[in-house]
């Protein structure tokens, strides 16, 4: 189940790193063209690793597991600047669905390795005892 739920959730990668291109593509400016076109590649990128990372979880955990922690990044920052001027309030709505899919894929990450979170933390081998 988590293999399915990774594969689409990072699919869905594919999708919104089109949607920022479109974005700046759409109403280019000065100071955030640059910045929306590398994001926009950036999170094709963290698509491609997470279906490529969803076939075989037990030893690409990392991929999963440090995308959880970007995605569990963005809440933090949305909690913190929604309520500080920083952030828009829609963008609560990052808040429950990235929320949901970052502690998926840390936990997920955890019990189909067998290794603790900060075994995760350092990219340990899930495969080798002793390590």
């Amino acid at each position: 189940m988590l293999q399915k739920f990774v594969y689409w959730t990072g699919a869905l990668d594919f999708v919104v790193g089109a949607a920022t291109w479109g974005g700046a593509l759409y109403d280019p400016q000065p100071g955030q063209f640059v910045a929306l076109m590398t994001l926009g590649m950036f999170l094709m990128m963290a698509a491609a690793c997470l279906v490529w990372a969803s076939r075989d979880i037990n030893n690409r955990y990392p991929v999963i597991f440090w995308q959880g922690l970007v995605r569990l990044t963005a809440v933090s920052a949305v909690i913190y600047g929604v309520p500080n001027g920083l952030s828009q309030q829609w963008e609560y709505s990052l808040v429950i669905f990235d929320g949901i899919i970052g502690l998926t894929y840390i936990v997920g990450s955890i019990k189909v390795t067998g290794l603790t979170f900060f075994d995760c933390l350092r990219c340990r081998a899930a495969n080798v005892s002793g390590d």
